[in-house]
Parts: structure tokens; sequence; C-alpha cells
């Protein structure tokens, strides 16, 4: 029997995009589940299936702090540092909406002086890394986006109080991935979160990934971007 050669029925990747979120909002709609979250946090849960085609795993455990998303779209125009576990998200982020918003991402994890601290102080890099970076611009604005490293929020948490960070400046995107400390490190995030008001996204449980943070970012920047159909926001 001859094979048959075929082309996909849907060839421009614009039209790709537009099909894949009508076909997400149309599938979200049996979830009762999505009632309880906002306009903006929907877009957000969106995207984040988008990424991983995982409907109910998302719905059942992301976690939005109250007005998360709004004070997460000020922190960004005002130029935050976004700081981040892994190179990957580093990568993953549009270059477009870091220039646009004039966001810096900071990533140490492969810097000499972080294999040091971690040598020194017999934790992981990850941990090193945002001591590190959080010390150097703890002035500054920061969304701290975790997606592979759960020591990552310890360490983070930790050097914000010891170094007596202004938390309204500090906005945390947790979604570390696997087994060791993750469960705990993410209940960790949210309870300081809710202790000291900082806007988080969490995504609970063990599910999450650094494409995950990314995700949650460009969803962000979108809002940004659409709120008035320009690359403009008034922060109302």
């Amino acid at each position: 029997m001859a094979f048959t050669q075929e082309q996909p029925p849907i060839n421009i990747g614009a039209d790709i995009s537009v099909k894949s979120f009508e076909m997400i909002e149309e599938e979200l709609e049996r979830y009762p589940q999505v009632v309880q979250f906002n306009t903006e946090e929907r877009a957000v849960i969106a995207r984040l299936i988008h990424t991983t085609t995982c409907f109910e795993q998302i719905l059942d455990n992301i976690y939005f702090s109250p007005n998360a998303l709004h004070r997460i779209k000020d922190l960004l125009l005002n130029h935050a540092k976004i700081i981040v576990d892994v190179n990957m998200i580093k990568v993953g982020l549009s270059q477009f909406y870091l220039d646009t918003y004039g966001n810096e991402v900071v990533c140490y994890i492969n810097e000499p002086f972080t294999y040091e601290h971690a040598k020194a102080h017999q934790t992981t890099r990850s941990y090193a890394a945002v001591v590190e970076a959080i010390k150097r611009h703890k002035g500054e604005p920061m969304v701290l986006v975790c997606g592979n490293a759960p020591t990552f929020i310890y360490a983070a948490i930790n050097t914000l109080l010891d170094e007596g960070v202004d938390l309204s400046q500090v906005a945390l995107l947790l979604f570390p991935v696997g087994f060791v400390n993750v469960l705990e490190s993410k209940e960790y995030g949210r309870r300081f979160s809710e202790h000291f008001d900082l806007p988080a996204v969490i995504m609970e449980g063990r599910f999450g990934s650094s494409t995950m943070g990314v995700a949650t970012l460009h969803a962000t920047y979108k809002l940004i971007k659409d709120y008035d159909g320009t690359t403009h926001y008034n922060g109302k």
C-alpha cells in the first residue's frame, strides 16, 4: 500500500495560535472551576493550558493572590528586574516584551561566584544565585520567577527578609516541579505572600515547569499590551 503525503490542515503560525486559543476557550466552558477566576486570571490560565494542554491540573492548582496580576503589571511597567532560577526561563522570554518595558532578566546560576557560594554554604546553585541577585538589586522592583528549583524559593524569601527589601516592590511567580522540597516550598511561598501581602501566582502541588513561568509572564505582558490596544498602560 502506497504512503500518501499530507500537509497540515492549518499551516500559518498566526492562524494556528488563534485556533488554539479558540479551542481552549471553548473547552474551558466545560469546567465549573473557571467561574472563580476573573478575566485577567483566565487569560493567564488559557496561556498555561496552551503551554501544557492540562486543563484540570491547572484549574485545580493555580493560586492567584488578591489583585496579583494588576500589581505584577505595575512592577513590570516600573522596569522591574526579572530574577529567575534557570537560564531556560531567560532564553524563553520574548525580547520584544523585555525591550518594550525595560525589564532585565537576571540569572546567576552559572556564575563562578555562585559555584563558590554554593560550595562554601553547602547549598544548591539556585539558592546561591538568588541570594546574590537579590543583594545586588535589592533597591529595585523585582519579579522572582521559579520554574525548576524549590531551594530558590527558600533563598529568595529568606534573603528578602534578611536584607530588609521593600516588599511592596516584589512579586512571586512560583512553578517548581518535582518531588523533593516542591510542596513545602510552594506552601512557604504562599504563606509568605499572604503574611506580607505580596502579589503571587503559584502552581500548587507537584506540577510546574520553567515554561509555565515563561507563559505566565508572556500572558501578563499581553495584558499590558492589550489594555488600550497599544503598548501603553496607565496603571489604573
